[in-house]
């Protein structure tokens, strides 16, 4: 066993890189120099946790340490490249952010998921096809190229694969009819136009594993019968961008992907654009606006030809499948549901990330055994599920399994996969007029009850969070979102409204509240006050955080909140140490 089998993995996708770990792999190889291999690689979805550096050792042992600073990496690397024949005590060195894959955290959130998707994300380095080979990479579109379409077709509708990017249409379905079509051009594309907030799974797998989404592209296009395929991601995510380029260059220039011909375009970042129809209209570089359907892109999309559009997710569970089995994918999951679906992880959560789990698994598990519970020890309020057009569970219903069936019925949607978790303290009110603002200013305004709609009904929301509802608003905003929902052409529209159906079927005593002036959450700054209880000390750090000098500085005496100059930014409240601030609404 010698020092040279030692391989230290460093994560450096956009999470890795924005907490610093570029320091800590120019730390590694200073400290590894060529005793062992520092190897770049993407996230592994643990972003709470990073920097995080994985060292795998001579027999497979694996260790692995979490927010690792540029200090810390040296003493890792002391750890574990010592001699063989120092005792045992001289080798040990520091256990500081070492996480066990066995038991605690680590063991929670990464043993109780099903990686399909995510399988590479955090093994490999992306930029590396020879690692993505080693990994069976390729070898599904191998497979396929020897077997007939219509095999291919049957194995992914065997499978159960709905689309994971919304609606969740039969992949096979869609793909089937794509094939059937007789016009000899036809294209396949990629969409990778991820805009929700809080979500950010296709960002993830394509800086992370580029090969497998492009692998999944060119079986859909051997599938369907293209020679032209579209990576549509949007510019935002230039790490993602760079990746996905350099992928296709190392597989083209390996004769990976025959005759078929792979572009990336870049999105200009419009929400809109994440709709299947206004895709096409950017790509043919006019302003992204969604199209009546029918026709469907299958029948006519890009250019006029038939057009396969699936999103980074969908394309990522393809290659597994055909390696796999038909019946290995379809094993997991729900009667209608089945496969893993993956999950952006955001908000109150102890362990914020991305994960991947079998469908089916509760809203609960995932947020209280994977997740870990709510940070600070808080109530568990609800989760906004599906993106800015999803809906918001409450936490009573929690036990509610994530799958496009049961999620339904409760007024949300699977979207995307943005799950962001809500606690005691977020105004339900305050988080419907929060997405519904984006929904409203990323509508392209084709539509007249979107464009028209959405915005009297954002004026209804931001009047209840001032303080000056009228009491038939409850009811103008039902009858709103259902003339949206009705009446909009795509389903940016259509769904716009559920962020507030779903707030005020669950918690219409919070907006019953507004209309009496009162914020229950102590959110809304114009329904709220800042005051100071019993337990002040006169420590003046709440006068000193103010910025707005709001308290005065009297030190060793009560001090008090000026309510005309407080701006309700929460500072003082942050900065005390003895829980004296309170917020109160009248």
């Amino acid at each position: 066993m010698t020092q040279s089998a030692v391989e230290i993995r460093i994560g450096l996708g956009s999470c890795g890189v924005a907490s610093g770990g570029e320091p800590v792999r120019t730390a590694l190889r200073q400290a590894a120099g060529a005793r062992a291999t520092v190897k770049t690689v993407g996230c592994n979805g643990m972003c709470h946790c990073e920097p995080m550096v994985e060292v795998v050792e001579p027999g497979g042992r694996v260790t692995l340490y979490g927010n690792v600073t540029a200090e810390s990496a040296h003493r890792i690397v002391r750890k574990h490249l010592r001699p063989a024949w120092l005792p045992a005590w001289a080798r040990s060195g520091s256990s500081e952010h070492q996480l066990d894959r066995q038991t605690g955290p680590a063991a929670s959130y990464l043993g109780q998921q099903k990686r399909i998707v995510l399988e590479n994300c955090g093994e490999i380095d992306p930029l590396n096809i020879d690692d993505y080979l080693a990994r069976a990479g390729y070898q599904a579109l191998a497979k396929c190229r020897e077997l007939p379409p219509e095999e291919v077709i049957a194995a992914i509708a065997n499978s159960g694969l709905r689309g994971r990017g919304g609606a969740g249409f039969p992949t096979g379905t869609k793909w089937k009819i794509a094939a059937a079509n007789s016009d000899p051009v036809k294209y396949v594309v990629c969409n990778g136009d991820e805009g929700d907030p809080g979500a950010f799974m296709d960002r993830l797998v394509l800086e992370s594993d580029p090969h497998r989404v492009l692998e999944g592209l060119a079986i859909a296009a051997h599938a369907v019968g293209a020679t032209q395929g579209y990576l549509y991601i949007r510019a935002e995510y230039p790490l993602a961008v760079r990746h996905t380029r350099a992928a296709i260059q190392q597989a083209a220039g390996r004769g990976l992907l025959g005759a078929l011909h792979v572009e990336v375009r870049e999105g200009a970042g419009a929400f809109v654009c994440g709709e299947e129809t206004a895709l096409i209209q950017s790509l043919e570089g006019k302003r992204g606006m969604p199209t009546l359907r029918p026709p469907y892109p299958v029948e006519r999309g890009f250019r006029g030809k038939p057009t396969v559009i699936n999103n980074v997710e969908t394309l990522a569970c393809v290659p597994w499948i055909l390696r796999h089995g038909a019946g290995a994918f379809a094993a997991f999951g729900t009667k209608n549901s089945r496969g893993t679906k993956v999950f952006a992880l955001a908000g109150k959560i102890n362990r914020g990330g991305l994960i991947e789990v079998p469908m089916g698994i509760t809203i609960r598990h995932v947020v209280e055994e994977i997740g870990g519970g709510i940070k600070h020890g808080r109530q568990f309020k609800a989760v906004q599920l599906g993106g800015p057009s999803g809906g918001c569970i409450p936490a009573c219903l929690a036990d509610t399994p994530i799958d496009y069936d049961a999620l339904a019925q409760t007024g949300a949607i699977m979207g995307s996969g943005g799950l962001v978790v809500l606690d005691e303290r977020d105004c339900m009110v305050d988080i419907a007029r929060f997405f519904l603002k984006f929904t409203q200013a990323e509508s392209c305004g084709k539509c007249t009850f979107c464009r028209i709609g959405t915005k009297r009904m954002l004026e209804i929301l931001e009047r209840l969070c001032a303080g000056e509802g009228r009491r038939d608003d409850l009811e103008k905003l039902a009858t709103l979102a259902d003339y949206v929902s009705r009446g909009s052409l795509c389903g940016l529209g259509q769904t716009a409204p559920n962020p507030v159906l779903t707030t005020l079927k669950y918690f219409r005593e919070e907006y019953e509240a507004h209309l009496e002036g009162r914020c229950p959450a102590g959110r809304c700054p114009a329904l709220i006050r800042y005051r100071v209880n019993a337990n002040c000390i006169g420590c003046t750090l709440c006068a000193q955080a103010c910025p707005v000098g709001a308290i005065s500085f009297r030190p060793y005496e009560k001090h008090e909140v000026d309510h005309h100059l407080c701006t309700r930014c929460d500072m003082c409240r942050q900065a005390c140490q003895d829980d004296a601030i309170e917020v109160v609404s009248p």
